[in-house]
């Protein structure tokens, strides 16, 4: 991790509200932005965010999501997604975080993230894979 990983690092993120970020199961009318979608959305900003500050051969894992989804994003409307990093505690991270519409404030909350060494991470996972079978 590079030293200028700390708190008041901030990113915005802009994307637009497309298909494949809505929810479908109430009609073609009523197509919004779907919460599992925003949260998706939500840790790729913060990890990219991080990206920023972090040393070849680490990445980051997801470890807790808290949000409050405020309004309704409709189909075709573009978003931007505030994240900040609030506190960094050793390899952990969390981001405050806030999004809105062009009309609303959509949402907002906290993330946290954990700092891993990609190679050793994937032979955590290698180990895991042979004692479960799957290997």
């Amino acid at each position: 991790m590079k030293p200028t990983l700390a708190p008041g690092a901030t990113r915005t993120s802009k994307l637009t509200v497309d298909r494949d970020r809505t929810i479908g199961f109430m009609g073609e009318s009523a197509r919004v932005y779907a919460t599992p979608m925003l949260v998706q959305d939500i840790e790729i900003a913060c990890r990219e965010l991080l990206l920023e500050h972090l040393d070849a051969g680490e990445d980051s894992v997801g470890t807790r999501v808290e949000i409050d989804h405020l309004a309704a994003t409709l189909l075709g409307m573009p978003v931007e997604l505030k994240v900040t990093i609030a506190e960094v505690k050793g390899r952990a991270v969390t981001f405050e975080v806030e999004g809105r519409d062009s009309v609303d404030a959509i949402c907002r909350g906290r993330h946290s993230r954990f700092v891993v060494d990609v190679e050793g991470t994937a032979a955590r996972l290698a180990a895991k894979a042979k004692k479960a079978g799957l290997a």
